[in-house]
């Protein structure tokens, strides 16, 4: 069997005819095969967003896609983005004392559900060492306070940049990231809030949640922005609960939601699936 090369395009532009046949026209002349297209008109915006994953000849590689597909790029004003699909995403995954999302994470790796390299774990609590160590994976110990929290988040910037990381996932990692830090890294750190956004924000959101006798709780993954807990939403469920349960009850059941909430967001990212559209989300889900 002959060889192929796999690549991920993705665009957006403001919507006008003619752009999936610009694009498709030069990945046709160059034997790309197309293994899956989506795409999506906002009408308010006006804005037009494609995802398409194709395969070529080994022959031709990243660059001269690239060149291929400049001018149409130019004439339609799009934003692209080319990803080599072979390459494997590197990862961070940041946590504190609760460990639910990130061993989550860590098992959907193994089995290869997750196509991802964790290149270091982060926490500013010790508990999750051994976790780490089982699996080869760097561990950084960097406890946080109002000294040392600048510092603190330089060291992690370092670290993304030696490390080459493309995401940083807080799996219930319970500080709060600067505005600084949110805006240099913004649409590349993934939070799971213990909580269906917009209800329930901040601190304790289920035993907040079990105050006002709800009768569903949830759990939602979002990008971090400098707005606490209001960045573009990725993922989101819930679950059923009732007047019987305790508010500890209600922890337990989150736990389970935040881990698939958190994996699959992380999925949809990893795979190119998620595309900002201002402060929401476009996902194109399988």
């Amino acid at each position: 069997m002959m060889s192929e090369n796999s690549f991920l395009l993705k665009l957006t532009c403001d919507d006008q005819a003619g752009i999936i046949a610009a694009v498709t026209t030069e990945l046709a002349a160059r034997g790309a095969n197309i293994v899956e297209s989506n795409q999506f008109w906002d009408r308010q915006t006006n804005r037009f967003f494609l995802r398409v994953a194709f395969s070529t000849p080994a022959t031709v590689d990243r660059a001269a896609l690239e060149l291929a597909l400049k001018p149409a790029s130019e004439r339609f004003g799009m934003k692209v983005g080319l990803d080599d699909l072979s390459r494997r995403p590197k990862i961070i995954i940041m946590v504190s004392k609760f460990d639910h999302a990130l061993l989550h994470l860590l098992y959907q790796i193994q089995v290869g559900w997750l196509n991802a390299e964790v290149v270091a774990i982060v926490s500013n609590h010790e508990g999750s060492r051994v976790s780490a160590e089982s699996k080869n994976i760097p561990y950084h110990y960097w406890p946080v306070n109002k000294e040392n929290k600048d510092e603190q988040e330089e060291r992690l910037l370092h670290l993304v940049r030696e490390t080459g990381a493309e995401l940083v996932i807080l799996a219930r990692y319970m500080q709060v990231l600067s505005n600084t830090l949110s805006n240099r890294l913004f649409g590349m750190i993934i939070n799971i809030h213990h909580s269906f956004l917009p209800s329930f924000k901040g601190a304790k959101p289920y035993h907040q949640a079990h105050e006002r006798g709800v009768k569903l709780i949830g759990a939602t993954a979002h990008y971090v922005t400098a707005d606490l807990d209001e960045g573009p939403i990725i993922e989101q469920e819930t679950e059923r609960v009732s007047h019987g349960m305790t508010s500890e009850d209600f922890v337990a059941a989150g736990r389970d939601i935040e881990a698939r909430v958190l994996a699959r967001a992380v999925k949809y990212h990893l795979e190119g699936r998620v595309m900002l559209n201002r402060h929401r989300t476009v996902v194109f889900a399988p």
